[in-house]
């Protein structure tokens, strides 16, 4: 058995705002596992200034990992706990390998192309009129859950955008999700979320800035809108540690992006502390390649979701892997026939 990688640059279509910067350019790593005639691709994709294993040694653990990949998945899994994008490209590429299929890691009716994932259709940040032809081009589309990112731009013209939408469509029509990505100030996050609560929003992601576990303890107690927590669950690497998270926010939702907390198995340690904790989560992409896409929507469909979830993605770049994944009337699903075109 033996293992290599290589880096791939993914192109945005266009510029895509958050209150984090402008992304143009998504850097991400493709795994190649060999074991005889059988191959298991994964991907390793960190997100620049948010991922906890954005550091100057990342490619040289990455190289360590494939040397070693005769350590297995469980081992390698234990020695990569602070890198966790490369825990979760080297469990994908596992699962590839182990199904004898490069693409199909869980097999089921969604790979089958029998039934499908409810999504939601994703607001990036920037002007006024181009935020508002994003919301119309997603409604167009069929989406009944959108999520908008806020925090870069004037708080009232965000406002303004939501008014827009719920003067278009109820509540009952079109399920609205915001994401502040830790914009808020905390002196004054509770009376933006008053004022955002006033638009029959279903959630609110990461208010304030990750780390102000008091703060964002209190916002959750007073809060008239659920807060979902995203950032806030970054390099939280100990079991007892995200018990001890969970236990002292007491989030409504959390939400789940695997290439920055551990893959598969360091998702599924949050999804069980949520259910055990009676809060409600779902998972998302973090802007990976149709590879990454691919395993996040298998793993989700095994889930029995019923929530949208944060898997519309794919769409994002000029050079992506063309994939059999498809996104249509808010949904997406996996046509088998078509085909991969992907070259390592």
């Amino acid at each position: 058995m033996q293992a290599t990688y290589k880096k791939y640059i993914l192109n945005f279509k266009r510029p895509s705002g958050t209150s984090r910067g402008v992304l143009t350019v998504k850097e991400t790593w493709f795994i190649k596992i060999e074991d005889g005639d059988n191959f298991g691709y994964g991907e390793c994709g960190i997100l620049r200034g948010l991922s906890i294993d954005d550091r100057p040694d990342y490619e040289a653990k990455l190289k360590w990992a494939c040397e070693n990949i005769h350590l297995g998945k469980n081992e390698l899994w234990e020695a990569l706990i602070e890198f966790p994008s490369i825990q979760f490209g080297i469990e994908m590429a596992f699962q590839s390998l182990k199904n004898k299929n490069e693409f199909e890691l869980f097999s089921s009716a969604f790979t089958k192309g029998e039934d499908a994932i409810a999504i939601n259709g994703l607001i990036w940040m920037g002007e006024k009129d181009f935020m508002k032809s994003q919301i119309e081009d997603k409604l167009r589309s069929g989406f009944n859950c959108i999520k908008m990112k806020i925090g870069a731009i004037d708080f009232d013209t965000e406002i303004e955008l939501l008014k827009y939408i719920r003067s278009q469509y109820s509540a009952e029509e079109i399920e609205l999700r915001v994401d502040a990505n830790g914009a808020f100030d905390p002196k004054n996050a509770l009376e933006k979320l008053k004022r955002l609560s006033e638009l029959k929003l279903h959630s609110i992601e990461q208010p304030i800035k990750q780390g102000n576990w008091e703060e964002t303890a209190k916002l959750c107690a007073e809060t008239p809108l659920p807060i979902a927590l995203d950032e806030e669950l970054i390099g939280v690497f100990d079991v007892t540690k995200k018990k001890t998270l969970l236990q002292t926010i007491q989030p409504q939702y959390l939400i789940f992006k695997p290439s920055l907390i551990g893959g598969f198995k360091g998702t599924q340690q949050w999804i069980d502390l949520a259910e055990n904790n009676n809060i409600g989560w779902w998972n998302t992409s973090a802007l990976e390649s149709n590879i990454g896409l691919n395993a996040i929507s298998q793993f989700t469909y095994e889930k029995n979701v019923t929530m949208p979830q944060g898997l519309g993605t794919g769409n994002l770049y000029t050079n992506n892997v063309e994939s059999p994944l498809e996104v249509k009337n808010g949904q997406i699903s996996y046509n088998p026939g078509l085909n991969w075109y992907f070259k390592f």
